[in-house]
């Protein structure tokens, strides 16, 4: 699979792009999915463009198949990836040279592994934010190791007066005293090396800023980003001198698709983590500074009609993972005009739709949905068919078609 820009957007003509998808797909079964490699390829290119010169880790959590992260990563401008779990990372190292991990781990086996391994102690670095766990590696491997390369992370949420915190609960090192604590705790104890910084601002990267019929919404949002992203600036800025004058850094991530640009506005920021605007997911279609391509899609069947003007497809509860709410289902993307029954949604075996649209539908056709996050469409199918306008090129395993499930 080989990525090259794309001057059109097939994708704006919505008939001719569904229509396309389903052509080249006839003959498969449902469920099936896809990736539009035209699509797939504007996604990537737009996200280098959007990182004004700054090189994009990709976040392969919002991907999960193998050789998609592989096309990626040889368009340049991209390097390296960003893994959920250390079980994942060292599978991924078996073949790529840069992954740092970028939540904390207590996996003892997948510990010992890179402990025992000098070629993948290289390669793999993992997250700490406390001494806790530190402890937890040292007692995990109890012997003389190959030095663990280690990131330290920072809470990039942003603590407002007026609204509270803003962003997620994951890091407690908040200043540039208590990372600067941290980093003199690991640069101290045998057995690890400190390379990193990595701060993910989830209330500027990961919340859109344009909800429709939402303005008042909207509004706070983007009031709330470009506020926040101004006092992480400052903030990042003065923790990474304070870990500077303790160990030489190799990078200090930020940010995500949604930050791409205010994250490499940073100068503290040597690399943003990235994933989602890759396949394009239907959350991501609520942002007023960039709209992704719809790059992954799934399709399933209909097989009832319950009456004239409603049809039934088969399966569709791949519902995702967040704040449960109605943008947290599937997106019934084409044909037009059809709409979930309130009292069902998209359910495990079946999902009942009604409108306008599920009057020409009879048993047999299919309809075509979006996820709600990227990486999760990969955990329901074994594998993508990789389409380039009306005929597919090539078909390739997800991390469940391979027979992994990390997390």
């Amino acid at each position: 699979m080989q990525l090259v820009r794309c001057p059109d957007q097939p994708w704006l003509d919505r008939a001719a792009y569904w229509g396309g998808l389903s052509a080249a797909t006839t003959d498969l079964e449902t469920p099936f999915g896809v990736v539009s490699l035209p699509a797939l390829a504007h996604n990537a290119f737009d996200m280098v463009r959007r990182a004004h010169g700054t090189t994009i880790r990709v976040a392969t959590k919002s991907v999960r198949v193998r050789s998609v992260v592989d096309a990626v990563l040889a368009v340049p401008g991209f390097h390296g990836v960003l893994a959920s779990t250390l079980a994942e990372g060292l599978w991924l190292a078996e073949t790529i040279d840069d992954v740092v991990v970028g939540y904390p781990t207590v996996d003892r086996s997948s510990l010992r592994k890179l402990a025992d391994s000098p070629e993948l102690a290289r390669r793999v670095t993992v997250m700490v934010d406390s001494v806790a766990q530190l402890d937890f590696i040292d007692s995990a491997l109890q012997t003389t190791h190959e030095p663990i390369r280690v990131a330290l992370e920072l809470d990039a949420s942003w603590h407002s007066r007026l609204l509270g915190t803003l962003g997620v609960w994951r890091s407690p090192v908040h200043t540039a005293a208590e990372a600067r604590a941290l980093a003199e705790a690991v640069v101290a104890r045998t057995g690890f090396t400190l390379v990193g910084i990595m701060a993910y601002e989830a209330q500027i990267a990961g919340v859109t800023n344009q909800p429709p019929h939402r303005p008042f919404r909207a509004a706070t949002v983007r009031w709330v980003q470009k506020n926040s992203a101004v006092e992480l600036a400052e903030r990042r800025g003065a923790v990474v001198a304070a870990v500077r004058g303790v160990a030489d850094l190799e990078f200090v991530n930020g940010g995500g698709t949604g930050s791409l640009e205010s994250t490499s506005a940073d100068p503290s920021v040597t690399e943003i983590a990235a994933g989602s605007g890759l396949f394009g997911p239907h959350l991501f279609d609520a942002y007023s500074h960039f709209r992704p391509a719809p790059a992954a899609a799934f399709a399933l069947s209909v097989v009832r009609k319950p009456r004239p003007d409603m049809v039934t497809l088969l399966g569709g509860g791949w519902v995702a993972s967040g704040p449960p709410a109605a943008d947290r289902m599937p997106q019934l993307a084409w044909p037009e005009k059809l709409e979930y029954v309130a009292r069902e949604m998209a359910g495990e075996v079946q999902s009942p739709l009604r409108g306008a649209g599920a009057g020409a539908l009879t048993v047999g056709d299919r309809v075509w949905l979006r996820h709600t996050k990227a990486g999760e469409l990969s955990e329901h199918l074994t594998a993508f068919a990789i389409v380039d306008g009306d005929r597919i090129v090539e078909t390739v395993p997800t991390y469940r078609g391979e027979g992994k499930a990390f997390l």
